[in-house]
């Protein structure tokens, strides 16, 4: 009997391992990232990145805006860099439609970040 009982429940652990738990949705905000002004510039922003790491795209178009997922506990930020060119623009953040920030850079290879910050566990 023993036998048997021992077998019934080796042969319960091999069907059952195909089975993976589902993962866990990372709880996000929606946040709008702009970029104001004219000529082109190398943008870097947070999304949802399991890895947390930072979306790069180059030689952007201006003006440019993207709405994204930022996963809470995370501070959203937008970058920007102008090129050799230089001019003039303006990065805002806005959290879940409210305005968090605004910051402009001028000239060659100006610089401006935009940071806000979602409380961890906020739905």
């Amino acid at each position: 009997m023993a036998l048997l009982a021992c077998g019934g429940l080796i042969g319960y652990g091999f069907l059952n391992t195909d089975e993976k738990p589902e993962p866990r949705a990372v709880p996000t905000a929606e946040v709008t990232y702009e970029v104001t002004g004219q000529g082109t510039a190398e943008l870097s922003y947070l999304a949802r990145s399991e890895s947390g790491k930072a979306t790069v795209e180059k030689r952007v178009a201006l003006p440019w805006k993207k709405t994204v997922q930022v996963p809470l506990g995370k501070a959203p930020t937008i970058g920007l860099v102008l090129d050799d060119k230089g001019g003039q623009a303006s990065c805002s953040l806005a959290i879940r439609g409210k305005h968090v920030q605004l910051a402009t850079a001028s000239g060659s290879y100006g610089r401006a970040t935009c940071t806000g910050q979602l409380p961890a566990g906020q739905h």
